[in-house]
């Protein structure tokens, strides 16, 4: 007799910090787990960068990658909205699409995985009688907050930024108000009304794969596990680590113009500075930032965006849009940095440089996919959080692992001035602390390659959620 191979859709909503991690979790439980999975891979037009990220997986043939164009909706959100409910409503108005895309397969998948965004999907799959599974890109502080956001809403007087203490979540670390992802900074707007909203239908699922491991987080996990309140939070569902999943860095002979630069560079001697695929920076944060890169003395590579002084996730939907000329720097300034400094407009191969030797450092937007980048290649960081739950990530880094330095101000609240930028620089890639750093760094990078090693504990987790979907769908 022979065993059927399991079929699994991952619906993944706009962005590239969403679509690229499913990519690599679906291209894993094909290669590593013998399933057949389909991606259904919701864009929009305004984004060439995502198209890019399908062909290094369309080779496989247990793996299709379907896009489905998002559903226009300019006539039901107004144009200033914020990115968490316009996301929300676009896949809400898609959910038309993604249905007849699924009903026309034949035969029908076995199980449906959506990303936090795509609560609405799940409506399909009670239709076809799927088990439904959500997957958390972010970490699980960051989860263990979302989920236990409705009593929060209840629990809380007043707007969470005005509190005095920090934010309790049951069984894990509390969180300073401040510090909160960004639709809890306003209750009065209505992306908080979404946030909770979304937070309620996430934890009716089957279940929940997170981007993250048994090492990296073990007092956040064990809450899930043990913590009564945390647990019933989550309808006693379960939870599976299957991180870190990341782009692997294999040399493959071919050399752009970024690393041939950092070939003639001295081993940990250059800073990338990145802010993700989505983020964005005032015109006075560049020019404070160029004369803290120029004043550190430091070799560097900043991937650059033209300015937005209203909006830090300004690029989150036309990630990889070309941004003309480079002219918002301080006069004289590519000048002065020609012999020291590469500009790469837009995007460059993260990956690639988080891994060459010479790169010793990363100033990041601490996105969660960029965190994990840095830490599989073992790089430490200066943490500069824009938007998100970038600042949970950020106090994770500095606080509890002790492997990135920031900013005494948060980014999002005042201009970070030249002095302070040179200062965390030279720490970073000069001074004892950016050494001991290093070191720390090593020991999770490891870490994270044993978990997802065979046998390792993300490796195992997944290995348990595919056998729980095959039981599931064998009743």
């Amino acid at each position: 007799m022979t065993l059927k191979k399991l079929h699994v859709v991952i619906i993944s909503s706009p962005g590239i910090g969403h679509l690229f991690p499913a990519l690599l979790f679906g291209h894993r439980l094909v290669t590593h787990h013998n399933l057949r999975v389909t991606i259904l891979a919701v864009t929009t037009n305004t984004s060439p960068a995502e198209s890019k990220l399908f062909k290094p997986f369309t080779s496989n043939l247990h793996l299709s990658i379907i896009p489905i164009p998002a559903a226009d909706i300019s006539s039901v959100v107004a144009p200033d909205a914020k990115i968490l409910t316009r996301i929300c409503v676009m896949m809400k108005e898609t959910v038309p699409a993604i249905r007849t895309t699924i009903s026309s397969m034949n035969p029908l998948p076995d199980v449906l995985i959506g990303d936090i965004f795509g609560a609405e999907t799940s409506v399909i799959a009670q239709e076809f009688k799927m088990p439904k599974y959500v997957f958390i890109t972010g970490n699980a502080w960051f989860t263990a907050l979302f989920a236990y956001s409705p009593v929060l809403d209840k629990k809380v007087v007043g707007q969470f930024i005005d509190q005095v203490d920090p934010i309790e979540i049951p069984g894990c670390k509390p969180i300073r108000p401040e510090e909160l992802v960004d639709p809890m900074l306003n209750r009065d707007e209505e992306s908080y009304q979404v946030h909770v909203d979304l937070s309620v239908r996430v934890t009716l699922a089957d279940g929940m794969l997170i981007n993250t491991w048994e090492g990296l987080e073990p007092q956040t996990l064990n809450a899930f596990r043990h913590n009564d309140i945390m647990k019933s939070m989550l309808k006693n569902k379960p939870v599976y680590t299957v991180g870190p999943i990341h782009k692997k860095y294999e040399p493959t002979g071919l050399k752009g113009e970024v690393v041939e630069w950092l070939d003639k560079q001295p081993a940990k001697s250059v800073l990338y500075v990145s802010f993700g695929s989505g983020g964005t920076i005032s015109s006075e944060q560049i020019t404070e930032l160029a004369w803290g890169l120029e004043l550190s003395g430091q070799r560097f590579v900043w991937v650059v965006r033209p300015p937005n002084k209203h909006c830090v996730d300004g690029s989150f939907l036309n990630a990889g849009q070309p941004s003309g000329p480079v002219d918002f720097f301080p006069p004289g300034f590519l000048t002065r940095t020609q012999e020291v400094g590469l500009m790469v407009t837009c995007w460059a191969p993260q990956v690639e440089i988080l891994n060459h030797m010479s790169v010793g450092g990363f100033l990041t937007h601490c996105g969660w996919n960029s965190t994990i980048e840095s830490i599989t290649s073992g790089v430490p960081m200066i943490a500069w959080p824009l938007y998100a739950e970038q600042n949970m990530n950020a106090t994770m880094l500095t606080e509890e692992l002790k492997v990135a330095v920031r900013p005494e101000v948060l980014p999002t609240k005042k201009v970070v001035g030249r002095e302070e930028v040179e200062k965390m620089v030279r720490s970073l890639m000069e001074g004892e602390e950016g050494k001991v750093m290093r070191e720390k760094m090593k020991a999770l990078k490891e870490g994270a390659e044993e978990a997802t090693s065979m046998n390792g504990s993300s490796y195992i987790s997944t290995c348990k959620f595919v056998e729980d979907c095959l039981s599931q769908i064998d009743r």
